[in-house]
């Protein structure tokens, strides 16, 4: 399993009442649900994506779509994929790292959490390229891996850990990405989102340690 649980019984008392434990991933299972619903067409036709839910549609310039009022392609794309590898990957990472936060920081946080990442990685991926020929839950898990691995690292309360092998393997991946020996990735999505990820991991410890320390 990618996700290594360091401490069996985490300290919950820490938890504040905006973010309270969970123990059905409720928001983990429907964005693993809306995923597969919008990768279908992709996935039985690769030539037939579903183009409302791009950022934008092949041809318009800029963001006129999203400016035009179609407001949700910012987050979208987070849900499209293209392979069966595509999604089983990028959904067994979310099944992993995305039902671990929900239990330890609550529904609340782990759909916030998704939608600052998912729309941060999407705009840079977009603004960058220009193209809004891609998608993938992508930017999202290394958000997520980002977070879970500072945690880990710096908060020990938080009773999630990474094991050292798990982020060489993600952090390699990473740059073989970069090489373009794997074809057409979304590497700026990849890039932005391990940047919020590692952010907010660092800036949210200190609010556990405040806690903990009444």
């Amino acid at each position: 399993m990618p996700v290594e649980i360091i401490i069996s019984t985490p300290n919950y008392g820490v938890m504040n009442t905006f973010s309270p434990r969970t123990t059905m991933p409720a928001v983990t299972v429907t964005l693993i649900g809306l995923s597969i619903a919008a990768s279908l067409p992709s996935l039985l036709d690769p030539a037939s994506a579903f183009t409302p839910l791009l950022i934008a549609n092949p041809g318009s310039p800029g963001f006129a779509d999203i400016l035009g009022g179609e407001v949700w392609r910012l987050v979208t794309p987070i849900f499209v994929h293209f392979g069966l590898l595509h999604i089983l990957f990028n959904m067994i990472w979310l099944w992993d790292l995305g039902r671990s936060i929900e239990t330890l920081k609550g529904r609340l946080f782990l759909g916030l959490f998704v939608a600052a990442s998912g729309i941060a990685s999407n705009i840079a991926q977009y603004a960058i390229t220009g193209s809004p020929n891609f998608g993938g839950m992508s930017g999202v898990v290394y958000a997520l891996l980002g977070y879970v691995w500072m945690q880990g690292r710096f908060n020990p309360a938080f009773g999630v850990a990474l094991h050292q092998s798990t982020v060489v393997m993600m952090i390699g991946w990473y740059v073989l990405c970069w090489t373009g020996l794997l074809g057409p990735i979304a590497n700026w999505a990849h890039t932005v989102g391990l940047a919020v990820g590692i952010a907010w991991g660092l800036l949210d410890r200190g609010r556990w340690t405040s806690v903990r320390s009444l």
